[in-house]
């Protein structure tokens, strides 16, 4: 019986502590934390993302590289939001120009809009990461296209093949919040 006091001591203090060193870093209490947005039940949702025609769309003469051939689609959380993604990762052995381009016309034939920054690159006719939104006011659900760069490669620790010596490497992404809530690219 001692044994069971003495932990339940330990536990009331330790549960004051967790509490308190919460409350004076910022952190989320664990009520709240428990009611944000999470990847539970959102494999429909995923799914759907994955349906969007600009992930298969891809200028001739693109390659899938080796360990790419997938669609990588999922759920994750971060920063106490759930999104869900649907990426493809390309290389084209052309000039970076041509990939912009080309993605620009595929998004817009599927009604993505363009975002200030993006419509700002384009007017200025150089090749850049892409952001549009479709649906609501500040959009539900993002489309980015952006090259890769080594730093990104290594911080996904993603094992890459000589296919991306050959060209620009990118990805196409489809992203949404878990809970639908707009969301807009960062201009």
């Amino acid at each position: 019986m001692a044994s069971r006091r003495g932990t339940g001591r330990c536990t009331s203090v330790l549960l004051t502590a967790v509490l308190v060193t919460g409350v004076l870093t910022g952190c989320e209490p664990l009520a709240d934390a428990a009611s944000a947005p999470s990847c539970e039940g959102t494999e429909s949702r995923a799914d759907e993302l994955k349906s969007y025609g600009v992930l298969d769309a891809r200028p001739q003469g693109t390659i899938v590289p080796k360990g790419f051939e997938k669609l990588d689609a999922g759920c994750w959380e971060d920063s106490g939001e759930a999104w869900l993604h649907a990426d493809r990762t390309y290389v084209f052995p052309g000039d970076k120009a041509d990939v912009t381009w080309y993605y620009k016309a595929a998004a817009e034939r599927e009604g993505w809009q363009p975002s200030r920054a993006t419509q700002k690159s384009l007017k200025e006719d150089r090749a850049a990461n892409l952001c549009f939104t479709l649906g609501e006011k500040d959009g539900a659900t993002i489309l980015d296209v952006y090259f890769l760069t080594e730093a990104i490669l290594e911080a996904e620790e993603s094992e890459t093949g000589p296919e991306f010596d050959s060209g620009a490497a990118y990805r196409v992404s489809v992203t949404s919040t878990a809970d639908g809530s707009a969301t807009s690219c960062s201009d």
